[in-house]
């Protein structure tokens, strides 16, 4: 059984779906006007982590992840690019696609597109309208928070914060701005628009308005036509718990009456450098800048399974370079047990449990990791004693989470006869026969490869 952390009430819940069926799990995806920083990376990794857990407990997800692609910020950038939104945003989601694919993010059952769901926004606004939950003001619509009496339930916002009657028509806002937010916007010359009618809000919206959605109206529109009024997990990161999940809580269940999702579930900030992302300290990090270093965009999904999703982790070149070495190493180990044929009788089972306890304790990557690492280490001090393919078969078993491509792994990356020589080295070492370990680490350094002694055991590479 699997506990996670619900924003909703603060504390671990044991989580049992709504359905038999499947579970129904939705995340907030890009907003396409730049590249995915590292940032965003991090909260689609975890979000991941989340659902191949899930799998691995026995369940059926039905994913969805929205792409937003019209906002205000999309929009201000097209027209400095002087090109539609549409021409726009296509090299940015071409590349976000392209990271998750890099990043070992498993695809999602929908990718609906917010330009592409207008209809099913304006059913919605119309439904708020005839229940008296939003009003119009010139062309724009907006949610009346005063009538919506358990506003700020999930950011935990009193009744004093909230501004009733004054509104706010930016789709991203900071949480001093707790105002009437807007559903639709008036159109603008020079932006997209949509024609709408708002008939089922009365007779005065039977007439055609112009205009296009505001950004929070869109992830309830499109989660619940594909995962319906209520479903189980809403993902995304901790900024987006205020306004974004507030304001969808308020819009979703104003519309239906019934409660929208089960589990808030939401992951904590990348630092870098100790210090927030932005543009003007110029530590905005996209994966090709990580690629431009020379890394393999895997060893930055390692980096981000050795911290709790729910707790900050301090991005760094070094702590990069910490996270290859590890990566390599455990991609080493993997290749060297293919090419050993050990039967040892001690069983690593339990292991395979521990790992699995780990990961229905709120996800907690850090001791799963550790759980494989126990794995190596105990192989390492004495080979013979466990069965080289019984543990192979525990780690890719793992990796249906890690999601760390071990089973994929090519063993001509690290030749046999380059293993065969670090196996040597390290009997001569066993043995105090450093001469003879000096002499092998010639020959493999002659081959274009260096050995690295570490704590986890010989870490090899290609010079």
């Amino acid at each position: 059984m699997i506990k996670l952390y619900n924003t909703l009430t603060r504390k671990k819940e044991l989580f049992r779906p709504l359905r038999k069926e499947w579970v129904g799990l939705y995340t907030c995806g890009p907003t396409v006007y730049n590249f995915a920083h590292i940032g965003n990376l991090r909260t689609y990794i975890f979000e991941d982590v989340l659902r191949r857990t899930i799998e691995y407990a026995g369940y059926k997800v039905r994913h969805v992840m929205n792409i937003t692609d019209v906002d205000d910020k999309i929009i201000r950038d097209a027209k400095k690019a002087k090109k539609t939104i549409f021409e726009f945003v296509k090299p940015y989601e071409k590349a976000f696609f392209e990271d998750l694919k890099k990043l070992n993010i498993e695809k999602a059952w929908k990718y609906p597109k917010a330009t592409k769901h207008i209809t099913e926004m304006v059913r919605l606004i119309a439904s708020l309208l005839k229940k008296k939950l939003a009003y119009q003001v010139d062309g724009s619509i907006y949610f009346d928070i005063s009538k919506f009496k358990t506003y700020g339930r999930l950011s935990r916002l009193s009744h004093r914060e909230l501004k009733a009657g004054a509104r706010v028509d930016s789709d991203e806002y900071t949480k001093h701005d707790v105002q009437d937010f807007v559903l639709w916007k008036e159109k603008k010359a020079g932006e997209p628009s949509w024609k709408a009618v708002f008939s089922a809000g009365g007779p005065a919206f039977a007439k055609a308005t112009a205009g296009r959605p505001g950004w929070h109206l869109e992830c309830s529109a499109m989660s619940m036509k594909y995962l319906g009024p209520t479903f189980d997990i809403h993902a995304g990161g901790v900024d987006l718990i205020f306004p974004h999940h507030e304001n969808e809580i308020a819009q979703s269940e104003g519309a239906t009456g019934k409660k929208f999702v089960r589990f808030f579930v939401e992951g904590e900030h990348l630092l870098v450098n100790g210090e927030k992302m932005s543009k003007s300290l110029g530590n905005v990090f996209t994966l090709r800048d990580i690629e431009a270093k020379g890394f393999n965009p895997l060893v930055f999904r390692y980096l981000i399974l050795t911290s709790h999703y729910r707790s900050k982790l301090n991005f760094t070149w070094e702590s990069l370079k910490a996270a290859q070495n590890s990566l390599e190493h455990l991609q080493n180990f993997v290749i060297r047990l293919r090419t050993e044929r050990h039967r040892g009788l001690t069983s690593m089972a339990g292991y395979l449990r521990k790992f699995g306890r780990a990961l229905a304790d709120d996800l907690d990557m850090p001791e799963a990791l550790s759980v494989v690492w126990d794995i190596a280490h105990n192989y390492n001090k004495n080979p013979r004693r466990y069965n080289s393919k019984e543990i192979l078969t525990l780690l890719y078993d793992a990796d249906r989470v890690l999601g760390l491509g071990l089973k994929s792994l090519k063993s001509e990356e690290i030749p046999v006869k380059i293993l065969a020589l670090v196996k040597k080295r390290e009997e001569y070492r066993k043995n105090k026969e450093w001469t003879k370990a000096d002499r092998v680490r010639s020959r493999i350094i002659t081959w274009g490869y260096t050995v690295e002694d570490t704590p986890m055991g010989p870490l090899t590479r290609r010079r």
